[in-house]
């Protein structure tokens, strides 16, 4: 732990040092996080149970902020315990007119106090009390025994505590800007001393409390009164003396004002468990910490890391680290790359990398290899001499030397780029951490190395786990951080093989994900080649759209707005034009797609058509110029394909994000026309699976009727709907199988009642009863649905077929949102997960399949269920027979795999 900043004195409990008086700083937690909750927007801010976490972020971020900033040496943080406090017995009305606590708030207290908890923070609350009362309580304790008292809150009544010695931080912005209040600001805004405040506050009374002030009689009234007086007492002794109507107003509410100080003036000798000196800050419980900021999924490494770096133990931690994970290694010297790979046999070793990726293309900059024993290795690729890099080449090329590897795809994109293939990965420690806790949010290395070998890695790394050099890059203590994180790699390697066993996933990740990442490397080298010029010419098109919608939307109101800004917005639609109200927010009424959507049915007014219209377009026009930025320079685009975002075990992309690329509309379909087949190659193919989630369910809850239904291979929602509507299938209207078809797959996602009912437009009684009559008829779903919850609530997780587990703790959860948003994870996750594992595997078999029938044909992309190979000349035949036959053998399902494939000369035209 850091050293002490003061020493105490156990015969009189008084703090004392040999230099600057120690600093407490007092929280008032409350308060502090109702002004993040409502400074940061809830909708972005929730864990994948949907919990809110807002003011969880919020508070953490601006305590992290303040313990930067003023370097306490002593912490705590007081809550209030509830509204019921002895202002409350005397003044029944006190706090009534505040609004109820927002339930996406309430449960965010809690999550407030295991972080606080896992930070070494004591906390007060106290019966009958508020934590004004409590930080009142020690502020006054703190100021006898020789401290610098800091009071963070937002609540005005703290100025009565300002002194020589004690500053409130008053949030002026949300939580991210602090006013210092000393004696001589209190004075500069009031005109008045603190010892004065609470006298003022009583006279000017507090709406916030609901203390009614004097009518008549505002600030500047009662600031006069209390500098012509000198005090509250004396004023109420002399009231007689105050003339005019105010002076009427004063005395007829003398008893009110005089209740109003009461209850202004802080407690200053609560009975709490503890005092100033026992507030000593304390070293973080890294692991417990790491864990409450995974279950609260903060990604963010900029915000983990601020936190992080005002731990009071992190020196003795970084001694502890530099200590545990300390590597002896050098650079390697000519000649000895072959000693040392024969000094460790073939025993698994750790390789940590620097490298680049862009567009395309890459390069490797240095190269860390590890054993468990022994000294390390580092070298700069473009360094090695012609034998070391042969000897390296062949290395990394064997499959019986086990290498252990963090985002082992990112190795393999880029070690080709120098003529490198890898092969041998015995182990990829993101991929074991995705697969052993697949809800986290950062699969960061010096994350994951906290959490299981419970030691950090400095300086951190990226979120890739490589290292990041600066101009320097021979700087030694990089180097060696490097070395070290190679080691690091290697033994988290020896941790998760345990833990995959454990888990029965050693077989996912063997059999799966790492063949897997080795196919998505080649996919993101070959890219996809892209037609420029249709493209800049949808851009063109796309923002001359936005600009017309801009104009009419102008024409229509009769005069200019910001049709980006909601304020404005919101001032047309509901101001100006007097159109129907929609969902009340803390900003205003909503005016998102939804709300325009609701308004075009209710009003006759175009604005809310053109709205929505405009948003369409710009959102297209971002989406095409965001393409046309990735292209290559070798005229392709190389999305980055990802394993470990989506928990159900889908694969996602990025730069550019394919999945953005919308399917069923024409603009759409417009633009995956700018995907083109490439120079040297034939035509694009695309295979993709028929309804693969219902068919998975049909496998799962073996029900003998959906399964006949699929092996009818007539029309499955109309099969489906003349079983649930008891009417022969020609008499299944449009409508009819357009419920069917919302349900089925509503069932697969775990959609409620209610949520059919929105989704369909129909009243939520009448979609229970859809459902209940679905379940009639197919019990076997019904049965599988009710068993799967039932199973993970006890087990604590779901499985797909192949094994692959989605942790739900929130099934025994007593709060209703997150149980019910878990359950329906838990509804969803076999079906989807399966499904996922399915594509996966069908990727892996056509792969192969290409390579052992020696075709120059490739894979380029895999797109939700859709596969897109790029087809070699005189291929096409064989190619199409191949896709067809490994993707319909992936995996044997009851209700059978159906395969549709399309031929073109560009993404779209493929289609099928």
């Amino acid at each position: 732990m850091a050293a002490k900043a003061s020493k105490t004195s156990a015969a009189t409990g008084t703090a004392s040092t040999a230099g600057d008086r120690p600093r407490l700083l007092l929280l008032d937690g409350h308060s502090l996080a109702y002004r993040a909750f409502y400074a940061l927007p809830v909708e972005n801010f929730n864990t994948a149970t949907g919990q809110p976490t807002n003011a969880v972020y919020g508070f953490t971020s601006m305590l992290a902020n303040t313990l930067r900033d003023e370097k306490p040496t002593h912490l705590a943080v007081a809550f209030d315990v509830s509204r019921k406090t002895w202002r409350f017995d005397e003044f029944p009305e006190y706090k009534a007119t505040r609004s109820k606590t927002p339930d996406e708030f309430r449960s965010q207290v809690e999550l407030i106090g295991e972080l606080l908890d896992a930070m070494g923070v004591k906390r007060f609350a106290v019966e009958k009390y508020e934590a004004d009362d409590i930080i009142a309580t020690l502020a006054t304790q703190a100021e006898a025994a020789g401290f610098d008292v800091l009071i963070v809150t937002g609540d005005r009544d703290a100025f009565q505590l300002v002194s020589e010695h004690t500053t409130v931080l008053y949030p002026t912005k949300g939580v991210s800007e602090l006013t210092r209040f000393t004696p001589a600001k209190v004075e500069e805004k009031y005109g008045l001393s603190p010892s004065q405040y609470p006298d003022f506050a009583a006279l000017r009374g507090d709406p916030s409390d609901n203390l009614p002030g004097i009518p008549g009689v505002g600030e500047k009234t009662a600031t006069k009164w209390i500098t012509q007086f000198g005090s509250f007492a004396a004023l109420m002794e002399r009231a007689d003396e105050v003339k005019g109507k105010a002076g009427e107003n004063l005395r007829a509410h003398l008893d009110a004002v005089k209740l109003n100080r009461r209850l202004t003036e802080m407690v200053r000798d609560v009975e709490l468990p503890c005092g100033p000196v026992e507030l000593e800050r304390a070293a973080y419980d890294r692991d417990a910490l790491h864990i409450v900021l995974d279950a609260l999924e903060f990604r963010n490494q900029n915000f983990r890391d601020r936190l992080f770096a005002v731990d009071p133990g992190a020196r003795e931690e970084e001694a502890q680290v530099a200590e545990g994970v300390a590597v002896e290694g050098a650079q390697l010297t000519e000649g000895g790359l072959q000693e040392w790979l024969d000094g460790h046999g073939t025993a698994p070793l750790g390789m940590a990398t620097v490298d680049t990726w862009a567009l395309g293309s890459g390069t490797v900059t240095q190269v860390a290899l590890a054993g468990a024993e022994g000294p390390a290795v580092w070298f700069d690729p473009a360094q090695l001499a012609e034998a070391d890099e042969k000897v390296f080449a062949a290395w990394i090329a064997d499959a019986a030397r086990p290498k252990v590897l963090h985002n082992a795809k990112n190795v393999m994109r880029v070690f080709a780029e120098h003529g490198w293939t890898v092969a041998g990965v015995s182990m990829d420690t993101a991929l074991a951490a995705y697969l052993i806790k697949p809800g986290r949010r950062s699969f960061a290395l010096d994350a994951l190395s906290v959490e299981y070998l419970g030691r950090e890695l400095a300086p951190a790394g990226a979120e890739s786990g490589q290292l990041a050099f600066g101009e320097e890059q021979e700087d030694s203590a990089a180097l060696d951080a490097l070395m070290a994180q190679a080691r690091t790699v290697l033994d988290l390697g020896t941790a998760f093989t345990g833990r995959l066993e454990q888990d029965g996933a050693t077989g996912l990740l063997r059999d799966v994900e790492l063949p897997t990442s080795a196919l998505l490397a080649r996919m993101e080298r070959s890219g996809i080649a892209a037609d420029r010029p249709h493209l800049e010419a949808l851009e063109q098109r796309f923002a001359d759209a936005v600009q017309q919608a801009v104009a009419e939307a102008h024409a229509a109101v009769g005069h200019e707005f910001n049709l980006g800004s909601p304020k404005q917005l919101q001032e047309v639609l509901f101001g100006e034009l007097g159109l129907p109200k929609t969902k009340k927010t803390k900003t205003g009424f909503t005016t998102d797609a939804d709300a325009l959507a609701w308004l075009a049915a209710q009003t006759d007014h175009e604005l809310p058509v053109i709205m929505l219209r405009h948003r369409e377009q710009a959102k297209l026009r971002v989406t095409v110029e965001g393409l046309i930025k990735t292209i290559a320079p070798d005229g392709r685009i190389h999305t980055t394909f990802s394993q470990t975002v989506a928990a159900t075990g889908r694969l996602s992309s990025t730069d550019p994000n394919l999945q953005n690329v919308p399917v069923r509309t024409d603009e759409g379909r417009e633009i995956r026309r700018g995907f083109v087949v490439g120079e040297g190659f034939e035509s694009l193919l695309t295979a993709d699976y028929s309804q693969i989630e219902l068919r998975v369910m049909a496998h799962l809850s073996e029900d003998a009727g959906l399964i006949d239904a699929f092996n009818t291979g007539e029309d499955l929602h109309t099969t489906v709907g003349s079983h649930v509507f008891s009417v022969p299938k020609d008499a299944v209207d449009a409508e009819m199988r357009r419920k069917i078809k919302a349900m089925s797959y509503g069932l697969a996602y775990g959609l409620s009642a209610f949520g059919l009912s929105q989704q369909l437009g129909i009243s939520p009684g009448e979609a229970g009863a859809l459902m209940d009559t679905y379940f009639e008829r197919f019990g076997g779903v019904r049965d599988y649905l009710q068993r799967v919850v039932e199973e993970a609530r006890g087990t604590g997780y779901t499985e797909t077929l192949l094994g692959r587990r989605r942790y739900l703790p929130d099934l025994n959860s007593d709060n209703r949102q997150r149980r019910e948003m878990a359950e329906r994870m838990a509804l969803n996750a076999p079906i989807q997960g399966s499904a996922a594992d399915i594509v996966k595997l069908a990727m892996l078999r056509v792969g192969e399949a290409l390579t052992e029938e020696k075709l120059a044909s490739r894979m380029l992309l895999q797109v939700h269920d859709e596969i897109v190979v790029e087809v070699a000349p005189g291929e096409r035949k064989r190619v199409e027979e191949l896709v067809r036959r490994e993707m319909a053998g992936a995996y044997p399902l009851r209700a059978p795999l159906d395969v549709s494939v399309g031929v073109g000369k560009d993404w779209e035209s493929a289609a099928h």
